[in-house]
């Protein structure tokens, strides 16, 4: 099956590109022209103008960065009709159904993150399918503490690989989660890189597949977003941005690589297979269990100098996850994070939560403070719109 988007208007010296997805049900190629300009979106969607951008999980190639919303890109190939997902992103578009009607699936609901967003989720009337990768009874025992004794929490097991037990776990939803948790026990080298874009290939296929989806949030990282051979060229980080890929495998920077290349892999699946998806790239979870050995932390005095170091705990994250999926106007990437740690005392007590025995001082000439150079504006609009249930013009 072979699919053109007539997305190029007017002279371009950069021909298209020739893209094959592997799936675990076909292998599908599709044609992407090297820009966005003739895309007919009517106000107020504006989008940033193109960027190159390429993926190398060995099969992916795309040019343009940010996704826009499938509403102006394709219509699902069932009939002529829009999807309800697509209706939703109109703004001033009524939610759909009530929560209560809804399955959502979590995955992977493992760490505090996972829990958070099911207990969260169970509180809002949501059926939720909790699947985890490495399921154990400890883990089963604390899902199900956190989703209470309802009989609206259903345990599945996955598999990144098993593209079968991905799509058994989100049949019958109309939202997923998605989110591949970093242990700092986990391999920080190539495995990881094929692992988290192998999950993230098999999730896209199945949501695609699944006819009551409406909408995906994946969580990726701000390790996707902030790692450039020259920072000085940025002058603030936000969502246009991306992680330079050759820099991250020079530097071994396997988390920030992962991230990257399968948040990539997602963004060009959902733009060929018409999903509705939203990406949530967050700062380091902290929390119990957090340590100086977390995959997220590699390079992270470099980081703190570049005054993109940043942090957030589960709830607020937890509750941005909710935000994106309910809001009828969220669309494209956000930058999730509640702290920023810029000063000298902000590293100090950061230090000490991720060890007990670091020190407890610093001399003078270690650090200095550095300027914040990343923001998160587009989501805290959106949370406010969420908070309040009025739901504005998009910038």
């Amino acid at each position: 099956m072979r699919r053109d988007y007539p997305l190029s208007a007017g002279p371009d010296p950069t021909p298209s590109r020739s893209v094959t997805v592997p799936s675990p049900t076909r292998t599908l190629s599709l044609s992407l022209a090297s820009d966005f300009n003739s895309l007919s979106c009517p106000a107020p969607f504006i989008y940033p103008p193109p960027l190159p951008l390429l993926l190398t999980a060995k099969s992916i190639h795309l040019r343009h960065p940010l996704a826009p919303p499938p509403l102006f890109i394709t219509r699902r190939r069932r009939g002529d009709r829009y999807s309800k997902a697509t209706r939703a992103m109109c703004p001033g578009a009524p939610v759909a159904a009530a929560a209560s009607d809804k399955s959502v699936c979590v995955m992977d609901a493992s760490g505090p993150l996972g829990h958070a967003l099911v207990s969260r989720l169970l509180r809002r009337g949501y059926t939720v399918h909790a699947a985890t990768y490495h399921r154990s009874h400890d883990e089963e025992a604390a899902l199900r503490r956190a989703g209470g004794d309802g009989e609206r929490l259903k345990l599945f097991r996955a598999d990144p690989f098993d593209y079968h037990s991905i799509a058994d776990a989100v049949r019958g939803c109309s939202g997923l989660f998605c989110m591949f948790n970093a242990h700092d026990q986990a391999p920080s080298d190539e495995v990881m890189v094929e692992v988290e874009v192998r999950a993230a290939q098999n999730v896209l296929e199945a949501c695609a597949q699944t006819d009551t989806m409406e909408r995906v949030v994946f969580t990726s990282s701000v390790t996707a977003v902030v790692w450039k051979d020259d920072h000085s060229l940025v002058d603030n980080f936000d969502e246009k941005n991306w992680s330079d890929l050759n820099l991250c495998r020079k530097r071994k920077l396997w988390h920030a690589l992962a991230k990257t290349l399968s948040e990539k892999t997602a963004w060009a699946l959902a733009m060929d297979r018409g999903v509705d998806m939203v990406a949530v790239n967050a700062g380091v979870i902290t929390g119990p269990g957090l340590s100086s050995d977390h995959p997220y932390l590699k390079g992270a005095p470099e980081m703190y100098e570049d005054g993109v170091l940043v942090t957030v705990d589960a709830e607020f994250l937890a509750e941005a996850h909710l935000a994106v999926y309910e809001c009828p106007t969220a669309y494209g990437r956000y930058l999730c994070f509640n702290n920023a740690i810029c000063r000298p005392e902000d590293a100090l007590e950061f230090a000490q939560k991720l060890s007990p025995s670091a020190p407890r001082t610093l001399r003078s000439d270690e650090l200095k403070v550095v300027p914040q150079r990343i923001q998160s504006k587009k989501l805290n609009k959106l949370m406010v719109e969420f908070a309040s249930a009025v739901y504005g013009d998009l910038d």
